[in-house]
């Protein structure tokens, strides 16, 4: 029986993957280069990905740059992008359902602890979540299962009791390896992505009706 619910962050409630994805193709597109799709979605809900998209760049100019400066660059650009951005439709809702059937709330996300608690301390949302598992508490982040586990433990379930919410590749992977169920919400940039074995695929969390979902499974 599911008693608990984790919550993935990136491009899940807040949709910065769409802009951090417009924000490099802007980049490679100024150095006359293209960055596919393809190449960038192995870093997408991944911390640990072997791919750089700098060298990638240098690569496709076929000269070294200034990868330092460049990164500052698109830092700012990305995080220009999604100022003022409010949670994806249907975050609040679903969380509301969560705490009316009496579940416990987590989040796992790839990122660093700040990143994701400075936004949902912006967005109205931290008090919410019971705990949450970032990048700084374990050595490999998503697809391994390790976030995930961590964050079943510090609810106190064991991670068949639980159901992740994702929206990359890498995400689903690391809940279903983890033991947990898994429902997926692309984003306008993931939902190009090829996902294995999943629970539940939505469009939007606007469609998810936990109770109804849970008392079928």
């Amino acid at each position: 029986m599911l008693q608990a619910i984790v919550f993935d962050f990136d491009g899940l409630i807040l949709d910065t993957e769409t802009h951090e994805f417009q924000t490099f193709q802007d980049l490679f597109r100024e150095h006359g280069a293209e960055l596919p799709l393809e190449e960038w979605s192995r870093v997408v809900g991944s911390s640990d990905s072997d791919f750089d998209p700098y060298a990638y760049l240098e690569r496709c100019v076929g000269k070294r740059l200034d990868r330092e400066a460049l990164k500052e660059k698109c830092r700012k650009r990305h995080l220009a992008s999604i100022e003022g951005e409010k949670a994806l439709p249907g975050v609040e809702d679903v969380l509301k359902q969560a705490q009316a059937l009496g579940w416990k709330i987590g989040l796992a996300s790839s990122s660093v602890r700040d990143w994701v608690e400075g936004h949902l301390e912006s967005l109205g949302l931290r008090h919410y979540f019971e705990c949450i598992r970032t990048r700084e508490d374990v050595q490999r982040t998503k697809p391994d299962p390790s976030l995930y586990l961590q964050a079943a433990e510090c609810l106190g379930v064991h991670p068949s009791e639980a159901v992740a919410v994702e929206d990359s590749p890498n995400g689903a992977l690391a809940a279903k390896r983890a033991g947990m169920a898994c429902i997926v919400v692309p984003n306008s940039v993931t939902a190009q992505f090829s996902f294995g074995s999943v629970d539940l695929r939505l469009s939007s969390l606007e469609e998810l009706k936990l109770a109804d979902w849970a008392s079928g499974r």
